[in-house]
């Protein structure tokens, strides 16, 4: 009897314990929500924090598979096009995605030139990081124009453009190679996903997550950052183009994608694009019949050189074909520069793990990301 009764008093005082840790626990959380930018709801944080642990595969803690020489959990890389008069920018570039990031990951680099490295430069991109870099020279008819362009037309339209990199025949060369051809580099060849990086760019949060197991565990084909509208003259014809594309190829555009994303009611362009100076990418869509149909296609038009054809309005219309929107991600929660834009996330000037300025960086509010939200 005596036992039974101690028992019962040790069971009451262990629940007592249990109430006041809970009780403090929601304190906490309480207290903390005035931090949180997301406007959760303290169940909704409880359960995502499980359900973030499944899909983005938690922090990275020092295991094996991140170390330098681990096999990482996804055949991936960071991927840029860059010369060797970028060093410092993309040294720049570099040193904030590994404090930022890659520190704990440890995800190769994979850097692409039109021209051999110099050794200043491959030197000067080991200095920063423990993680592998392989340095790449373009393939031979994947820079430059293809034998069906008209290089007097295109050399007139360089010389009358009035728009941004309108006389640049290298800028062309560049879409050109970007719209078609780095995914099919042989330094890719292995990779399963990219994210594509540039010089003088700033990443202004800790990452305390590997994106590329969150694409890949939650089935996404293409992340993006921020999503502005598309300078008209340099488009001219796009749309165009693509609706002779869709006309001719109806067998390969699904009925579920997110046209209406590109497409107004009335059937015009609304010229938004993915910025694909930030893109994380399953290369499975890029190396897909489909989005290879739909290059092949574009390159034969000559738009990229009669016009100013960019990758990222390319990539950005061969989404909202051949893909629906859950199968696109927007990395809201990643605070990204590149000159002219921004993205901050809210609240970042006093709280959470961002430096920024959301007046500052308010690409959340351009009108293709409010589009974005809207479409289903």
């Amino acid at each position: 009897m005596l036992a039974s009764r101690r028992f019962v008093a040790l069971a009451k005082f262990l629940a007592i314990i249990a109430a006041f840790v809970l009780l403090l626990h929601v304190g906490v959380e309480m207290y903390a929500s005035r931090h949180n930018t997301t406007g959760q709801s303290i169940y909704d944080k409880w359960t995502n924090a499980l359900s973030r642990e499944k899909a983005y595969g938690g922090g990275a803690t020092g295991e094996n598979q991140y170390s330098p020489e681990g096999t990482k959990p996804v055949r991936a890389a960071l991927v840029a096009l860059v010369r060797n008069q970028e060093l410092y920018g993309m040294r720049k570039t570099i040193r904030e995605l590994e404090d930022r990031w890659n520190h704990k990951y440890n995800y190769p680099y994979i850097l692409l030139n039109d021209k051999p490295f110099s050794e200043k430069f491959k030197q000067g991109i080991q200095d920063l990081t423990k993680a592998k870099v392989e340095f790449g020279v373009l393939e031979p008819g994947t820079w430059g124009y293809p034998e069906w362009v008209d290089q007097i037309k295109a050399k007139e339209e360089r010389d009358n453009a009035n728009y941004i990199k309108g006389h640049s025949e290298s800028y062309r060369f560049m879409c050109r190679f970007q719209s078609g051809f780095v995914y099919k580099h042989p330094l890719l060849k292995d990779l399963d996903y990219y994210w594509r990086i540039e010089p003088d760019v700033h990443y202004f949060c800790d990452i305390d997550y590997d994106p590329f197991l969150f694409m890949k565990t939650n089935g996404y084909k293409y992340g993006w950052n921020i999503a502005p509208t598309e300078y008209e003259p340099t488009v001219r014809t796009l749309w165009n183009t693509t609706q002779d594309f869709m006309n001719k190829n109806p067998e390969l555009i699904p009925q579920h994608n997110m046209l209406d994303w590109v497409r107004r009611s009335d059937g015009t362009y609304t010229r938004c694009h993915f910025w694909s100076n930030f893109e994380i990418v399953d290369l499975s869509f890029y190396r897909s019949k489909e989005y290879e149909a739909y290059f092949n296609h574009l390159d034969r038009s000559g738009g990229f050189f009669y016009e100013r054809w960019g990758d990222a309005p390319i990539h950005s219309i061969a989404v909202s074909m051949f893909l629906k929107k859950s199968q696109v991600h927007y990395f809201d929660d990643i605070g990204y520069y590149h000159p002219a834009m921004a993205h901050c996330p809210a609240g970042s000037k006093e709280r959470g793990k961002c430096i920024c300025d959301p007046n500052e960086g308010g690409a959340d509010n351009f009108m293709c990301a409010k589009r974005f939200r809207q479409i289903s």
